[in-house]
């Protein structure tokens, strides 16, 4: 069903769109594309409406690319109905029965490759795909692998990509290109925010924004002038070091913004062996001086501090060279006045923008609510960058400004002499199990008692055990949500002005409750509801869509600028029935880094929609480029080559059947799908013995560098090597870099702990050929190499046996193997005629020595064997006489001729 009609849609349960959301719908369903939209302008709508435009029996709809929590929304959307999950714990006779169920299917990328490998999916019927997340798809993925092993067998399906990344196209040349050859699909469908629908759309009703531009402190404006100068003067000197290398896109600007890491690596990935010891240290100090400025305006005064106090040390200072320049000694000044007035007094400042949260909570929202006179109770929304910023907000509105920060000052270990008159007034403070362990019972300051587990910290403490790092247990009270509730519903403004302890309280019942749940607890209680989160979860894109569709805001205050979040609120107040608009407070510390940072990502993405817009309209693309007829290139594979013996007078002979064995597990790699394509058949299986089988002699284990150094400190690379040595003739390790780095060993930057460095790896590396003399040590650049090679080592080779790869190891493991019999004589026994993985562990236990066996009747050792025809095999080797043949009965052929060998009677 490659295209349906605009009638069809009638008897289709769909959700209601907004004008330009329809336009997509139509677009993607009457003809396959490539999606690609602004971020926040989520396809969720369309997709959904999608999925439910095919959910029938009669068609088979597979979905890739989903996060496991992305798949459960969908799957409740649809109500189930004619919807299933294929995960690896499905078995494989379930997954058979399902495909045959039809309906929309929820499948990782892994499994369907293998299935299809495996002809376990009838292709034929597939009715399409839908690719979420398209720009991730190149040729050496395995959704491109998927789409590749379904369009050769289906020339009638769909294919369908979403994507929400516009800058993803714009890195490296004729991406989108490359992208739509490998989803195979002609056309793409371009949906900025800019786009006159959209544009139209969202402005039929938007919401109440109130923008509130908070200036910083001066203090803080000098910190961040001066970490602008550092990061300055370490561009212009990486740039002044490095001149012959392409660096336009370091620029201070770029290093503030949240793709500065995809920046450096697309930037210096490539050359990275070439950069000098001192150019690497300076990208170090741009990655530093980038988390000293976000933490300035995003973290608590003391937490800054803290984190300052950690770099000023001399260890630090012989490998960085910005901790010795004057803007780094006046920002070390101007830290410390953040938090102490005087004589190592403390008395840090209140983040900007607490008072204006504060104020909004307390005097704003209760006196709109007071105005507007609604029955309803009122549901806040505070939407942050991260989880620290949801603790921060949450202990603030809960403790009060004076005992979170003194909290964090005894938490961090902020060293101090007296404690500042306004600190004075605070009661006991309650105990935090990350506060110091040292106790100091009955010392008082002031007012304030200090509990048990707290302490004044002497001046002469060593300010190294004072580092700003989070405790596990720090890090594990970080949440990406809390809800809060108000104990008052109005609170004169003077109120606002002191501590709030009591106007805020916890609700602990929303820890335990779903989005549905709380929603009717937030409608039942009588007083407003606080709910802080962060703009997105780690493992879910869709949580605030959800929050705002399940929970009935009033107000959303947005701590944080975020443009996914913006344009979610846009799209949610487009949609929503109600006559009171939606009142959005948007915080912002103007002329700072926050402001810019949110400026240049605005941008940078419609700088990316403009290079789409370009790149579409000079765009050529071939006419079979979607895969449905057999000219598509894609869709070629490469024949595989074999050397051709010229002087057998002209006659042509089939090439054979090119096999390698795969394990399972290494389908999360490129590698099997290059090796497709190269012309190369595949077969996967569960084996133990290696990764790659590509002759019946030929062993091949696939380490990349990260876990090569794992494998060798760990000693599971010296059982794998032990068992390849042990089971083929030529066992080899494959070495594989990674084709977007550099192919040169760096400690650097590929070293994962400081435990292994770069010659205790070398080592390792000699110490383990010296162990296996046979084991070839193979160096591959990329993926690419690595098919390129296995196909030169594959030429006129025998096929890998199946049957035997997949009988290693089944019965038998290594340790215990080296525990029960002598290594040596267990391989010697090992080659024996008749003796395999599953009779040797019961022909050693039953057999002491070759005298008892060679005494052995030929039923005597079938009876150990448990096989006739094994038995037969190791009697006739040990009790039949073999002679060589004579020269002139041996075959000539090219080289040394082989010595043959035929059994006779004694």
């Amino acid at each position: 069903m490659d295209c349906l009609e605009e009638e069809s849609f009638e008897n289709k349960d769909l959700d209601r769109m907004l004008e330009f959301e329809t336009q997509i719908f139509l677009d993607i369903v009457h003809q396959d594309g490539l999606v690609v939209a602004a971020k926040g302008l989520s396809m969720d709508t369309v997709l959904i409406n999608l999925l439910k435009v095919y959910s029938d029996p009669g068609n088979l709809v597979l979905v890739l690319n989903c996060s496991d929590n992305e798949e459960k929304h969908y799957v409740e959307k649809l109500k189930g109905e004619h919807t299933h999950r294929i995960t690896f714990e499905t078995s494989i006779k379930d997954r058979e029965e399902i495909y045959l169920l039809g309906g929309i299917q929820f499948i990782t990328t892994r499994i369907l490759v293998v299935d299809l490998l495996k002809n376990r999916v009838p292709v034929e019927h597939i009715t399409g795909i839908i690719v979420v997340r398209g720009h991730t798809v190149l040729e050496s993925c395995q959704e491109a692998f998927a789409l590749r092993l379904y369009r050769q067998k289906n020339k009638t399906g769909f294919v369908k990509a979403f994507s929400n990344s516009p800058q993803s196209f714009t890195v490296g040349y004729g991406h989108i290109e490359r992208v739509m050859r490998a989803l195979f699909v002609k056309e793409v469908y371009i949906w900025p925010r800019f786009h006159s629908t959209v544009v139209q759309s969202l402005r039929a009703r938007e919401p109440q924004v109130i923008e509130l531009q908070i200036p910083i402190s001066d203090t803080m404006a000098k910190i961040q002038t001066c970490i602008l100068d550092l990061m300055n003067l370490t561009v212009k000197e990486l740039k002044r070091v490095n001149k012959t290398v392409e660096l336009q896109e370091i620029t201070v600007e770029n290093c503030l913004t949240k793709q500065f890491h995809k920046i450096l690596q697309s930037q210096l990935d490539c050359i990275w062996n070439q950069l000098s010891t001192k150019s690497k240290q300076l990208v170090a100090d741009l990655k530093t001086l980038r988390h000293l400025i976000i933490t300035l305006l995003y973290a608590d005064p003391v937490t800054f501090y803290n984190l300052v106090c950690s770099y000023r040390t001399m260890e630090y200072a012989q490998t960085c060279t910005w901790i010795l320049f004057e803007p780094a000694e006046l920002m070390f000044t101007y830290a410390s006045t953040l938090v102490f007035s005087g004589d190592k007094e403390l008395n840090p400042e209140f983040c900007p923008k607490w008072h204006a949260l504060s104020e909004i909570l307390k005097v704003e929202i209760p006196a709109d609510m007071q105005k507007e006179k609604s029955n309803e109770n009122g549901t806040v929304l505070i939407l942050c960058q991260d989880n620290k910023t949801c603790y921060q907000l949450n202990h603030f509105l809960t403790l009060g400004p004076r005992h979170y920060l003194f909290t964090m000052a005894l938490k961090r270990g902020v060293t101090f002499k007296s404690i500042n008159n306004n600190f004075k007034q605070l009661k006991e403070l309650p105990e935090f199990k990350n506060t110091p362990k040292q106790t100091q019972s009955g010392r008082e300051v002031g007012n304030f008692k200090f509990p048990k587990k707290a302490k004044v910290v002497k001046e002469s403490k060593n300010e190294e055990e004072a580092k700003s790092s989070e405790t596990e247990e720090e890090v594990d009270d970080f949440k990406d949500s809390y809800c809060l509730t108000m104990s008052q519903t109005v609170c004169d403004e003077s109120d606002s002005k002191t501590d709030s302890d009591c106007m805020f309280e916890p609700f602990t019942e929303f820890e335990n409750m779903n989005l549905t749940q709380l929603c009717e607890a937030a409608k039942a209680n009588v007083n407003p509801t606080i709910l802080i989160q962060t703009f997105r979860k780690a493992d879910s894109t869709l949580e605030l869509q959800n929050v705002l569709e399940e929970i009935r805001l009033s107000y959303v205050i947005m701590y944080h600028s975020n443009i996914t979040a913006i344009r979610n609120i846009e799209i949610y107040e487009a949609r929503r029935n109600s006559t009171v608009p939606l009142k959005v407070y948007f915080l912002i510390h103007n002329g700072t880094v926050e402001e810019q940072s949110y400026l240049t990502s605005l941008r940078r993405e419609k700088e990316a929609f403009e290079y789409l817009i370009s790149t579409k309209s000079t765009m050529v693309i071939p006419e079979d480029q979607d895969g449905k007829t057999d000219m598509c290139l894609a869709l070629q594979r490469e024949a595989v080559t074999a050397e051709i013996n010229t002087r057998q007078g002209g006659a042509s002979t089939a090439p054979a059947k090119q096999l390698v064995i795969v394990d399972m597990r290494e389908f999360r790699s490129e590698l099997p799908a290059l090796i497709h394509k190269r012309g190369i058949e595949i077969e996967p299986l569960t084996i133990t013995v290696g990764d790659y089988i590509l002759t019946p002699d030929i062993c091949v284990e696939r380490k990349s560098i990260s876990d090569l150094i794992g494998s060798l400190n760990s000693g599971r690379l010296y059982q794998q090597c032990t068992q390849m040595s042990r089971y083929y003739k030529k066992p080899m390790l494959l070495i594989e870099f990674d084709q977007n780095k550099t192919f040169s060993w760096q400690q650097n930057q590929f070293m994962i702990s400081t435990d292994s460095d770069n010659s205790e790896i070398q080592k390792k590396l000699l110490l383990l050929t010296l162990h296996f003399p046979k084991l070839k040590l193979v160096w591959s650049a990329s993926p690419y190499a690595s098919a390129q090679l296995f196909e030169e080592l594959k030429v006129d080779k025998d096929q890998p046996n199946v049957e035997y790869a997949t009988a290693l190891g089944n019965e038998q493991d290594l340790d215990l193997i080296e525990t029960k019999y002598n290594v040596g004589v267990y391989d010697f026994v090992y080659k024996l005629p008749g003796i395999t993985s599953k009779n040797i562990d019961q022909f050693m236990r039953r057999c002491t020595n070759m005298d008892q066996v060679i005494k052995m009747t030929e039923n005597e050792l079938q009876q150990v064997l448990g096989n006739a025809k094994d038995a037969r095999s190791l009697y006739s080797i040990l009790h039949e006489e073999h002679v060589t043949k004579k020269p002139s009965e041996q075959g000539v052929g090219k080289g040394k001729a082989r010595e043959k060998f035929k059994f006779t009677k004694k």
